[in-house]
């Protein structure tokens, strides 16, 4: 009973999550078209109580009660952690929709439709992901990706084109 008392809460906390994530470049695109200090500033008053008393809450409960189902249903399988990686995405989406935020309602802020149809784009393509991996709890053999990935000292060797020349930099 527990666990699908937190199953319906998860699945409506990301619904509204990656729902608003979807529609706020929606409400981005109405900050060009806004002429008037009066109405710029209900819009922005609007975009940011949407952001924070809703969407913040709404990830904050998602991802709170997604932990405790892991702890209630031992999901410890690999899809999970596919779909794991696109939470992290979403979470990364909406930090950035946060800076977005702010930057917009300056003076001289804008939100051009390439931004507009990009951002919706990739929320709806993370979230579909998300639904996609969640509905058909693919088989992954992780053991693929052990051999090659996880072999000693293969994250120095992957992060070496990064670093290399951050070293050149600090060494005489």
């Amino acid at each position: 009973m527990l666990a699908a008392g937190l199953k319906f809460i998860h699945i409506a906390a990301i619904a509204i999550w990656a729902g608003g994530l979807i529609c706020l470049p929606f409400i981005y695109r109405q900050r060009s078209e806004v002429g008037v200090e009066h109405d710029l500033h209900r819009l922005h008053a609007m975009t940011r109580f949407f952001y924070i008393a809703i969407l913040s809450p709404a990830a904050f409960i998602a991802i709170g009660s997604g932990t405790a189902l892991i702890f209630a249903q031992q999901t410890f399988v690999s899809w999970f952690t596919l779909k794991l990686v696109f939470v992290g995405f979403l979470v990364l989406i909406h930090l950035l929709t946060g800076i977005v935020i702010l930057k917009l309602f300056e003076e001289a802020g804008h939100y051009p439709t390439w931004r507009y149809v990009m951002v919706t784009a990739i929320t709806t393509a993370v979230a579909t992901a998300i639904i996609l991996i969640v509905s058909s709890k693919p088989e992954i053999d992780m053991r693929d990706f052990q051999t090659e990935f996880f072999a000693p000292g293969r994250l120095g060797e992957m992060l070496e084109p990064v670093f290399a020349p951050l070293i050149r930099l600090v060494r005489p």
